[in-house]
């Protein structure tokens, strides 16, 4: 069973920068597409950024498009998401997800929610002044 911890969240001011983990176990990385996705207070879940298992396919919700990067390390069997410029409207608790990808689909990145089976607990981020 694959299991996610996420982890690097906390409380950074406007304008500032965090890189949130998403550290897997239990079975190697290198099968699953993972997803960030994110939940504010009062809202649904959304998506964030998505990378495919190979890691050559990206995308990013508008909102976040220019200011965070995802990227992933297999060997390390760990996802990032670099946040930069971060706005109040990006507190939220941030979640990463792992779809099991099959070969045919490596260089796909999964957007969404209904296709990854495995969840972390999340990490909450805060950007307030």
């Amino acid at each position: 069973q694959l299991q996610l911890v996420e982890s690097g969240g906390g409380l950074v001011q406007p304008g500032g920068s965090l890189r949130l983990s998403c550290v897997a176990s239990g079975f190697p990385l290198d099968y699953y597409a993972i997803g960030w996705f994110r939940q504010a207070p009062g809202k649904e879940r959304e998506g964030v950024s998505h990378i495919s298992t190979s890691g050559g396919s990206t995308n990013y919700a508008d909102s976040v498009k220019g200011r965070f990067t995802i990227s992933r390390d297999n060997d390390k069997s760990t996802v990032y998401l670099q946040m930069n410029s971060l706005n109040p409207e990006d507190t939220a608790v941030y979640y990463c997800a792992a779809h099991a990808a099959p070969a045919f689909n490596r260089d796909r990145a999964f957007d969404s929610q209904d296709d990854y089976q495995f969840w972390g607990q999340g990490t909450q981020v805060t950007v307030s002044s």
